[in-house]
């Protein structure tokens, strides 16, 4: 992470874009933000805070930035679940985890009494607005035990207790 003075933003200055050179030698990815900025505007109301990162050419909080940086760099995923009420969990797990893996992280009661995993898309729930219009239009997935779970996917566990 590079902090910089709101003057430099959005781009940075020569000693970030050296902290960002440094990082991208080994991998590491970089993101630049002013952090007394970000502390500031966490007070203000969230459409004044949007318009005044809009104003400094800045697309979203530094504080997104960071999360999804350290993601990568701990090469992590989201995936989601529902309980068919308005709750919704987030769970994080490396990428490359099978559903069965990620059945386990919520509950080894789940892992052990797997059957399947009916898996969708966040965007294309997000976009559609319901699992009924999921099903209607035929992208509810039904997955076994061996499918690696995607950055997104909202998973509905079927399993015997």
């Amino acid at each position: 992470m590079a902090n910089i003075g709101e003057v430099d933003l959005p781009d940075g200055n020569e000693l970030s874009g050296s902290v960002c050179a440094a990082a991208a030698v080994d991998g590491s990815g970089c993101v630049v933000l002013c952090a007394q900025l970000e502390a500031e505007l966490a007070s203000w109301s969230l459409e004044e805070a949007q318009a005044y990162r809009a104003d400094l050419g800045l697309t979203a909080p530094g504080r997104d930035a960071l999360i999804h940086a350290g993601y990568r760099l701990l090469n992590l995923i989201t995936f989601f679940t529902a309980t068919g009420t308005q709750e919704v969990h987030a769970w994080p797990l490396p990428a490359g985890t099978s559903a069965i893996e990620a059945a386990g992280r919520i509950h080894t009661d789940i892992q052990r009494g797997f059957i399947r995993a009916e898996v969708v898309s966040f965007a294309d729930l997000d976009r559609l607005g319901s699992f009924a219009a999921i099903r209607e239009t035929g992208l509810l997935r039904l997955e076994g035990r061996d499918y690696i779970v995607q950055d997104g996917d909202v998973i509905h566990f079927r399993f015997n207790v």
